[in-house]
């Protein structure tokens, strides 16, 4: 049964490889020479002994071209061992091995490895379970180091990478989780180096893609969100009313020692409310003795009474 590892991790293969092309085409060539040359020997009557032993001859070249020939693809090392011991890195390209006495054990990928992990029902140093997902990219820069100190480099890893991320998410309030993803990925790039330097594995990043909290505690987030905008709101329109205020107190400093001033625009700002038809203003008693506004407000009523008059001639 596959594990959870290898079903996150579709790229994991074996070891094990089977002949390449080259050596495979090989083979077969010096199969069908030993075919044509019995039959070119039989045709000359040679003895059985003979014919044998050609066969017996092409048939060895050809096994050691199969098992000895190898080839490393451009990203990859090839670690050898000879006789249980490591013998050396080879490839990329065409590397040959001595069968049954060389064998080899790892291809190591020199390719850049994109590792996802995460950590689930982990407790904030405020003690909210969370669940964060991250992305780790990695290389192999010592290819001996990573066949040699480590038995699975890969699924070590990820282990290393999944164990930091709790250590990192333990220490640190849910709000410096939220708001700081980039001092997280730098500890996480840190700690998971650090650990995986002696196996020849060297971490390029880490990336944090997601992080879930609890449902309740997203809502109750959201309405403290909500009441935190609203008493911005609150102070921003009091602050608003301190600056018409101040506009108002600076207004009426200039309208003190001028009272036509003010009558004027005291006027003007009657004349605005009743020039629109069906407008009623409340005008202070006081007010209309002091700018005689009554014969104002006669002409404004005489306006409008002409307006009517000549609305049906329209």
């Amino acid at each position: 049964m596959a594990t959870k590892w290898q079903k996150q991790n579709p790229e994991r293969r074996s070891v094990e490889r089977g002949p390449n092309a080259v050596a495979l085409t090989i083979f077969i060539l010096f199969i069908v020479a030993a075919v044509g040359l019995t039959a070119w020997l039989d045709s000359r009557d040679v003895g059985d002994g003979i014919i044998g032993a050609a066969i017996i001859v092409l048939s060895l070249i050809g096994l050691y071209f199969l098992f000895a020939l190898q080839i490393a693809r451009q990203w990859e090392k090839a670690v050898v061992l000879r006789m249980g011991k490591f013998r050396g890195l080879r490839g990329p390209g065409l590397f040959w091995v001595i069968p049954i006495v060389d064998t080899v054990s790892s291809w190591i990928d020199h390719r850049v490895m994109v590792t996802p992990f995460n950590a689930e029902k982990t407790l904030t140093k405020d003690t909210v379970p969370t669940d964060v997902d991250a992305v780790l990219f990695w290389m192999v820069w010592d290819a001996q180091k990573a066949a040699l100190e480590v038995a699975d480099y890969r699924a070590a890893v990820a282990w290393a990478a999944q164990t930091a991320l709790r250590e990192v998410i333990g220490q640190m309030s849910l709000a410096d989780i939220l708001v700081g993803r980039a001092t997280i990925d730098a500890q996480l790039q840190k700690i998971i180096d650090e650990r995986t330097t002696p196996w020849g594995v060297t971490v390029q990043s880490v990336e944090i893609r997601d992080v879930v909290i609890p449902p309740d505690l997203e809502n109750a987030m959201s309405r403290q969100a909500q009441a935190e905008r609203e008493r911005q709101a609150r102070v921003i329109l009091g602050e608003s009313e301190k600056q018409i205020a101040s506009s108002f107190a600076e207004a009426a400093e200039a309208y003190i020692n001028n009272p036509t001033a003010l009558h004027l625009r005291a006027m003007n700002m009657l004349f605005e409310g009743l020039k629109e038809r069906g407008a009623m203003v409340i005008v202070p008693s006081s007010a209309v003795d002091s700018m005689n506004l009554g014969a104002l407000s006669g002409m404004i009523a005489l306006a409008q009474q002409a307006d009517k008059a000549q609305a049906p001639r329209a």
